[in-house]
């Protein structure tokens, strides 16, 4: 009896083999089609975290305040005053603390949405994708009533609205760019090797020391080799938080190159993130 050859029969009808990866146009079509589940999963998660809580989304901004006041205290003490000479401090901390908060928990949650949805990933057919993009909107969604509180802050310490503060929403489009491509391959990483999500945190608070949080990278570098500025100064998280701080406070601006790398950094690490991912698209589930 001559066997059949499934697979050749399967080809010639069309038909793929559960799980297996799509041309990526066709899988972007497919997430664009799906993109309501990523909006409404967000949504789902943040009212599932505030259920349980007493003050419920008063926790969003709360939280981060929290971490910069403490942060801002400690810091405010130790740390060298010819570093935030000339800086409206508490605007400055809090403002460069609530943008970064918008990376680190896009990175972090990012990092877990495929294993920490296993059941999910392995019981329904749809492009993975969607799972930490959902991270990075929900982050987006929590971002807003910061921003509004942060408005608040900026007033209440004499820094007073002005046309710039409209151009924060077009920073903020290429910051979740960036942060959608970075929680992509975190995503992908944590599938390969589960002990990542041990070293994000470590990452996490080495960018925050990295960036510019408690002080000005210009000022503690204005003595140095100019090289070290400009090398400081291609780390795209510091480069979001400078446009928004040089957009709402006085006396902050930004240079060609950190327009430049926020530019191009967000874009390129979202393309990338894209391919990165949906690369190993078939793996997803099965690890």
């Amino acid at each position: 009896m001559t066997e059949i050859d499934y697979a050749a029969l399967a080809r010639e009808a069309g038909l793929q083999r559960v799980g297996a990866r799509p041309p990526l146009h066709a899988y972007l079509r497919e997430m664009w089609e799906r993109r309501h589940f990523a909006t409404r999963l967000a949504k789902y998660r943040i009212e599932a975290q505030l259920s349980q809580n007493r003050l419920g989304l008063g926790w969003v901004v709360l939280s981060p305040l929290l971490q910069a006041a403490v942060y801002g205290f400690v810091f405010g003490l130790i740390m060298d005053r010819g570093s935030r000479a000339g800086l409206n401090f508490i605007p400055f901390l809090v403002t460069g603390f609530f943008v970064f908060q918008f990376f680190a928990q896009s990175f972090s949650q990012g990092a877990r949405s495929i294993t920490g949805n296993a059941s999910l990933v392995r019981s329904l057919g749809f492009p993975r994708m969607l799972l930490p993009v959902s991270a990075v909107i929900r982050n987006l969604y929590e971002l807003v009533p910061m921003m509004v509180v942060l408005a608040f802050i900026l007033v209440g310490y004499g820094e007073y609205p002005s046309w710039s503060w409209l151009l924060v929403p077009a920073v903020l489009f290429f910051m979740m760019l960036f942060n959608a491509g970075i929680a992509l391959i975190a995503a992908r990483l944590t599938v390969h090797l589960r002990d990542f999500t041990q070293i994000v945190p470590i990452i996490t608070r080495l960018i925050l020391y990295m960036t510019g949080i408690f002080y000005s990278l210009e000022l503690v570098l204005a003595d140095n080799p100019p090289w070290m500025l400009t090398v400081a100064q291609l780390n795209p998280v510091h480069d979001y938080i400078q446009m928004v701080r040089a957009m709402v406070l006085d006396g902050q601006e930004f240079n060609t190159l950190i327009l430049v790398t926020g530019i191009v950094g967000g874009i390129g690490v979202f393309i990338g993130g894209i391919v990165f991912f949906w690369s190993a698209e078939e793996r997803y589930g099965r690890d």
